[in-house]
């Protein structure tokens, strides 16, 4: 049982967590932003609406959250510990560091763009998921079911709270150009013939996710969508 915590606790145990609840993390985004992006369907939120009711009232996607938030917390402690891990090794700046030769400025900036976007979710969860799933949303759409979609329209007429989500989704971006390879890769996925393609997926699934969760507040803000 101590060599199995022992092999978790080693810097390829971090990394194997970390890939394990980035995947996690990476399929949770796709059902997010669906159910998100019904919003350009501009009828006044109702099919937004009803999907955020199912999410919210379904018992096995109730349950999959409690498991989506013990991922984040997990992949955001072990992304940290990474983080202090890599700079204790390096205590002393090389003199001349030409870190760019060898890797993406983004793929050794993950311990800022993490913690970065773990502001950010802090602010997204109380705007929303707290008052979605605890305080209760006070208005309802004209079926009479829960209006988030107000809650959401209300919120991004904030621009201070649009930049910030514009920012994040930037960030996110970055994150997800890194992560979503390094994540195959970590768990032992990775083929001469198939990595290739694996990565090219990542780009695209890294761009488009992040370009219509960034649509979102802009598009509310701008009053495209109402």
């Amino acid at each position: 049982m101590a060599s199995f915590g022992n092999a978790f606790s080693s810097s390829i145990g971090k990394k194997l967590i970390m890939g394990i609840t980035g995947l996690f993390l990476i399929l949770f985004l796709i059902v997010h932003c669906f159910i998100n992006s019904l919003i350009f369907l501009n009828d006044g939120g109702l099919v937004f609406n009803l999907g955020a009711n199912f999410m919210a009232t379904n018992w096995l996607i109730r349950g999959s959250e409690v498991i989506l938030m013990l991922g984040l917390i997990v992949h955001a402690v072990q992304g940290l510990r990474l983080t202090f891990q890599n700079q204790a090794a390096r205590p002393v700046k090389y003199a001349v560091n030409n870190g760019s030769a060898n890797s993406k400025w983004y793929s050794r900036s993950m311990g800022l763009l993490g913690t970065l976007l773990l502001i950010f979710l802090i602010v997204h969860l109380s705007n929303f998921w707290i008052v979605s799933r605890f305080t209760g949303i006070p208005t309802e759409d004209i079926n009479g079911r829960e209006n988030l979609y107000a809650v959401m329209q209300q919120a991004f007429q904030n621009i201070w709270l649009v930049v910030l989500y514009e920012l994040a989704m930037v960030s996110l971006c970055y994150h997800l150009l890194h992560g979503f390879a390094s994540a195959f890769q970590t768990l032992g996925w990775n083929h001469r013939k198939y990595s290739p393609l694996i990565k090219g997926f990542g780009v695209w699934y890294s761009i488009i996710i992040s370009l219509l969760f960034a649509a979102m507040p802009v598009a509310f803000y701008t009053g495209l969508i109402k």
